[in-house]
């Protein structure tokens, strides 16, 4: 039934010069569940088409006036998607190779088996409705992970989804730098998806997060057998991202050992999986991100200058939140409208002494820490309005603790010891975090825009254990 019903959308447009072929077509089309429209010649048909929806169209290729292959071209030009099937009364080959050429989805010659025909007829309308869903899909993750999905409006992020057009297109290697929570992999996530929509795979891996033991096996797989606990072979997620995207994020927490097998896959453009013999060529494109200073890494000489010059063909520098003030009221818009839909509020608006409590604040954590604002404020509205009152107490101004200019503490008139104090500090803000995340590290470190190793360190260094 659900068939029928589809069918019965679809709209068949017949063009023919011979009445008893329009007749033939209309009566079978509609027994088929089709709605059919025919017409004597391909001028008559086009001034139909020009203001009408339609799903497929089958024409007779030798008519007077406008011929069929001329009809092809006038119904491509007005949308390529929608197939053609072209009918003949004359077995000519040049005709059907000018018909095929043109674009047409089939070619017949009469007289024709009506079994085959209602069969490539249904094969023809698929065809366009997986076209139509294809595009559909591809629009929807534009829409989700293109420049739509980047809030912004200030002349700082103008830059930014200037450089992601331009190199959008290429192939080129591109490096992101930022502070943590500015939304690095929102401006990598563009780069791949604003010009092919998705057809290409993108991947992701933060080199902070895994075990340094294992990014090798991550990175570039491994065969069976390679290591204790390698039961089977693994493909890396370098030969999951071939044709597409590659995202290094937190790059410069890789060990300087893999630095070298990354530029020399860099320079080869192919690998060996851990533990294998053969070389694996791949084709794709690197995006890598840090938070950290990458000239100051790179002078210091804990990332590879070789390997940094590789990358960095095209670099993207994503601004904090404090140099783009302008668009904390467009972000704040945005995360009222997404809380609201997932915690089931009605919050429609944001009252001016909340925009400008908003405003004021230097945002430490930037972007994150703005939507966990608007998300914690969101909750805890009981009006329709997002208040001041909902917002944490320490945004307003002279306030101690997170918030002020960035961070205000008043020092007491005995003096204070600064280390002890900020270890203290530290200590306190690292396990509210993995409080917040549940225990799991991971997280908690993401919370806190820190490196999953340095976060172990933290861990360890003062002796906080885990709930």
């Amino acid at each position: 039934m659900a068939m029928e019903r589809k069918k019965a959308k679809s709209r068949i447009v017949v063009v023919d010069d011979e009445k008893d072929m329009r007749t033939f077509f209309d009566i079978m089309l509609r027994k088929e569940g089709y709605d059919v429209t025919s017409f004597p010649s391909g001028d008559r048909a086009i001034e139909y088409l020009r203001g009408n929806d339609f799903d497929l169209v089958i024409s007779d290729i030798r008519m007077p006036g406008m011929d069929g292959v001329e009809l092809l071209k006038e119904v491509k030009d007005l949308d390529a998607d929608v197939p053609v099937i072209m009918i003949t009364a004359y077995a000519s080959v040049d005709t059907a190779i000018d018909a095929m050429k043109a674009g047409a989805f089939d070619y017949f010659t009469k007289p024709f088996n009506v079994d085959e025909i209602k069969l490539n007829i249904k094969k023809a309308i698929e065809h366009l409705d997986l076209k139509k869903e294809n595009r559909s899909l591809k629009e929807d993750i534009k829409a989700r992970w293109g420049l739509t999905a980047i809030i912004g409006e200030s002349p700082a992020m103008a830059e930014v989804f200037n450089l992601v057009r331009s190199v959008a297109a290429t192939k080129a290697n591109v490096f992101i730098t930022g502070e943590s929570g500015t939304g690095k992999e929102l401006v990598a996530r563009a780069v791949h998806y604003e010009v092919d929509g998705g057809t290409a795979p993108f991947v992701a891996i933060n080199c902070g997060a895994i075990p340094e033991n294992l990014i090798e096996s991550e990175l570039f797989g491994h065969t069976r057998g390679s290591f204790t606990g390698a039961v089977a072979e693994k493909l890396g997620l370098v030969e999951q991202a071939d044709g597409g995207t590659l995202f290094l994020d937190e790059i410069t927490e890789m060990p300087q050992h893999l630095q070298v097998k990354l530029l020399r896959f860099l320079q080869e453009r192919n690998f060996r999986r851990v533990g294998g013999t053969e070389d694996i060529s791949v084709d794709l494109r690197i995006i890598a991100a840090s938070n950290k200073d990458i000239d100051e890494e790179v002078r210091a000489g804990r990332f590879r200058d070789d390997l940094f010059y590789r990358l960095n063909v095209i670099r993207i520098v994503v601004p904090p939140l404090r140099q783009r003030k302008e668009d904390i009221p467009l972000l704040a818009g945005h995360f009222i409208q997404k809380f609201s839909k997932a915690h089931g509020k009605e919050i429609k608006r944001i009252s001016k002494e909340a925009i400008k409590t908003l405003v004021s604040h230097t945002y430490p954590g930037n972007i994150r820490e703005l939507e966990n604002l608007i998300e914690r404020a969101v909750t805890l509205e009981p009006s329709d309005t997002l208040t001041r009152a909902s917002l944490p107490p320490y945004l307003a101004p002279g306030a101690d603790g997170p918030g002020g200019d960035p961070y205000i503490m008043k020092i007491p008139g005995e003096g204070m010891d600064l280390e002890k104090t900020i270890e203290e500090f530290e200590r306190a803000v690292i396990a509210d975090a993995l409080k917040k995340a549940g225990g799991v590290k991971k997280k908690a470190a993401q919370l806190l825009g820190l490196s999953f190793r340095s976060m172990r360190y933290k861990l360890s260094k003062y002796d906080i254990q885990e709930e």
